[in-house]
């Protein structure tokens, strides 16, 4: 009687246990899914600068001739 109780006992603590585990991960799964999202909206935002200061840089190059002086010589 006393080990059909002590394994009872046992099996609830890891039923507990495991219960506990998959709502840890079920939270981290979650919370990784946020930062790739996040991940993937910077990367947009960085191309989107870097495709801008290559325009600049572009635009600056056609309209600064490089065989000139600046005019403050």
């Amino acid at each position: 009687m006393n080990d059909a109780r002590d394994l009872q006992q046992r099996l609830t603590a890891l039923e507990s246990h495991l219960a506990h585990q998959n709502g840890t991960i079920e939270d981290l799964s979650d919370m990784v899914n946020k930062q790739w999202t996040e991940i993937e909206a910077l990367r947009r935002d960085v191309n989107q600068l870097r495709e801008r200061l290559q325009r600049i840089e572009d635009n600056f190059e056609t309209t600064q001739p490089n065989d000139q002086p600046p005019p403050h010589y």
